[in-house]
């Protein structure tokens, strides 16, 4: 063991890796269905502290690893975010504010009434809330390492409680939803009538039920992509596509009948053709603004997100890695091909540019001060600026020649290993006075994490679910959205198998995460008197 703690201590790079790596596999260890998944790595980390003290991570590596999330998360929802601060989801997001409120609230007073150092409640308010980012802001203001103790007490119940209260809500209110629709629909119409003044496809497009997009027209035994100017005749067919089978049976009892394998089944004329988007100057911009070759036509039949397929309306933008379902002429083939790009290393891609550029704006905004009167001044800190940036640049899309956005798989890798590096980092500072701390106030820190997390997540399922009467899957997301864990989400949509919880999570965690930090900020520079 001796020899085991020097070699540590003595590499405390190889102990960051180790921690990594041990703790993903240990996250794997599923016991009743429940495991740590990537916060394994922080007890590994602890662990690895406690018999290495020499093995201390210096510098700047765990900060790195925190903006690397953060950053991720705020691009990859920066849309949904802005999207749920009108409508029902300013509703949703006070409901998780007085939520969060409530928890931190309840810390303060059982920290006060069971004496227990600021700092050590401040780490239990953030381990219940699986906040790395409000960690990071209670350690940057108190100066000691004492939230990261109480940050690991309180981060296992702070997992697995919302997921036994999802689990015993639903057991009770035994909720249905209804089958998850196809997003994308196809017909082949014939033409047997056309409504009156509609005899050039231009003018018919006009006409049809909202979301209906002609992807072809078959004349004369030929198909041919659609040209607004042609002259419709009966007898000619269209290939249609919508969101909805409904509008396509509209548009098909509005022009004749369908009739399957009129168009499809000749490729004389016009090749389908699928290609992944790979160049970056194709996306961020809406389709209808979308640049094609000089000379070769081609028409977008539908795009390929992730397990989806979506209609190509006009303000549809392109990521990397989307694959594109394309009608184009035969001797185009190898001429679309160069354009979109197409190959799949692109999903695994990312301007680093663009992530630099948006990492130093973060950084530079959480350093600016925030006056609070009677208070002093706050900043948004690591935790809170590189989220707000990216959560701007994520709704932008684009800037000029630069776009902000990153293919998922991308995305996914930066984010989880950043957060895997912050991690280990601080369960490997703080193994030490973990082991001391927890011998003496352990079951007492735990019990508090215990009790802030279920009055967050109480507030939020029985005020939203019984007087809010919000729907289930929105609910189970901004529950999800308001504690934050990732483990949390995956567990809502087992319970709700719609894509309502990702979107309630993607609407509340951000704005969960901001007030998680201020808040701390707050409390801190009161308590140390400014």
């Amino acid at each position: 063991m001796a020899f085991i703690s020097d070699l540590l201590g003595g590499q405390p790079i190889l102990t960051l890796f180790l921690a990594i790596g041990l703790g993903y596999a240990v996250g794997q260890i599923s016991i009743l269905g429940f495991s740590l998944g990537i916060g394994a790595v922080l007890f590994v980390g602890l662990f690895l502290g406690a018999i290495a003290p020499k093995a201390q991570i210096a510098g700047p590596i765990g900060l790195i690893g925190l903006i690397m999330f953060l950053y991720g998360i705020g691009i990859l929802y920066g849309r949904q975010f802005f999207e749920g601060l009108s409508g029902p989801g300013r509703i949703y997001n006070l409901l998780a504010l007085v939520a969060v409120v409530a928890g931190l609230l309840v810390a303060l007073g059982l920290g006060a009434l069971f004496n227990v150092q600021l700092g050590h409640t401040l780490g239990i308010f953030a381990g219940s809330m699986t906040s790395t980012a409000t960690l990071q802001a209670a350690l940057d203001v108190m100066k000691t390492s004492e939230p990261s103790i109480g940050y690991s007490v309180a981060y296992p119940f702070g997992v697995i409680g919302p997921i036994l209260c999802f689990y015993f809500l639903t057991r009770r209110v035994q909720p249905s939803f209804p089958a998850k629709p196809a997003r994308f629909h196809m017909g082949e119409v014939t033409i047997e009538r056309l409504p009156e003044g509609s005899t050039t496809l231009g003018a018919l497009m006009a006409t049809l039920p909202a979301g209906v997009q002609v992807s072809s027209v078959r004349q004369e035994d030929h198909n041919r992509l659609p040209d607004p100017a042609v002259e419709l005749r009966r007898g000619d067919a269209l290939l249609i596509a919508a969101d909805t089978a409904v509008a396509v049976e509209e548009a098909a009892a509005m022009l004749g009948r369908l009739d399957p394998g009129r168009v499809a089944k000749d490729r004389g004329d016009l090749s389908y053709q699928r290609f992944f988007v790979s160049k970056a100057g194709l996306t961020g911009r809406p389709l209808a603004e979308l640049p094609m070759p000089a000379g070769v036509p081609i028409h977008v039949l539908h795009v390929r997100r992730y397990d989806a397929d979506l209609v190509p309306v006009p303000d549809l933008t392109l990521e990397i890695g989307d694959r594109v379902g394309v009608l184009v002429a035969n001797e185009h083939v190898a001429k679309a091909r160069a354009h979109f790009g197409d190959t799949v290393k692109s999903a695994a891609e990312f301007s680093y540019i663009s992530v630099g550029l948006g990492m130093v704006l973060g950084v530079l905004l959480g350093l600016v001060p925030i006056p609070v009167p009677g208070v002093g001044t706050v900043t948004l800190g690591i935790g809170g600026g590189p989220l707000i940036v990216a959560l701007i640049l994520g709704r932008l899309r684009r800037t000029g020649p630069i776009s902000w956005v990153m293919p998922l798989p991308a995305n996914i890798v930066l984010r989880n290993f950043g957060l895997t590096v912050f991690l280990a980092t601080v369960g490997i500072n703080s193994g030490q006075a973990f082991v001391r701390t927890v011998a003496a106030t352990g079951p007492l820190m735990l019990l508090i994490g215990a009790l802030v997390l279920l009055t967050t997540v109480a507030i939020v399922l029985l005020v939203g679910y019984y007087v809010l009467k919000l729907p289930f899957d929105d609910l189970l997301g901004v529950a999800s959205g308001a504690t934050g864990n990732p483990a949390i989400l995956v567990y809502a949509t087992r319970m709700a198998p719609t894509e309502r919880p990702d979107i309630g999570y993607a609407m509340i965690f951000p704005s969960a995460t901001i007030v998680k930090v201020i808040a701390v900020q707050i409390i801190g520079l009161v308590a140390l008197g400014g």
